[in-house]
């Protein structure tokens, strides 16, 4: 693979949204149409969640494998070049959000993180798409946990 400029590659990563990315709002709609409520980027919660569903005090984070070190997952490959760099700030990353995680749940606030890889393969197959929406609504609408 070619080495991309450093200007180059400085203005692709502006380009990398944190909110309504398109695996976020393909995950939204979905949930929309099973009848699912939800709030969008609540601030006042730790982590700011894609999705908090009052309701049922659950907590959906939509996560980038390669920004949130999904673990064997082909997406969340190092960088060859300033490994060093990259490999700090993506484990700064984890770190945030175990953390966030942690205060979450003191708060009684279920958490569920969907991977950008799984909804990569919600939106190529229609079977895996409905299969992994009918496991999430289950996660979700679970109570007393």
């Amino acid at each position: 693979m070619k080495r991309k400029r450093p200007m180059t590659r400085s203005e692709n990563m502006a380009r990398v949204k944190s909110k309504n990315t398109k695996p976020e709002i393909f995950l939204r709609k979905r949930l929309w149409h099973q009848g699912l409520r939800y709030r969008l980027h609540e601030k006042n919660l730790p982590g700011t969640p894609d999705l908090y569903i009052p309701k049922y005090r659950a907590a959906v984070f939509v996560n980038g494998c390669f920004w949130h070190r999904h673990e064997h997952c082909r997406y969340a490959s190092l960088p060859k070049h300033h490994h060093a760099f990259w490999q700090e700030k993506l484990t700064g990353n984890v770190i945030r959000d175990q953390h966030n995680y942690r205060r979450l749940a003191d708060m009684g606030i279920r958490v569920i993180v969907v991977w950008g890889c799984t909804i990569k393969q919600m939106m190529k197959d229609e079977t895996t798409a409905d299969r992994t929406v009918a496991r999430l609504m289950d996660e979700i609408t679970r109570q007393g946990e």
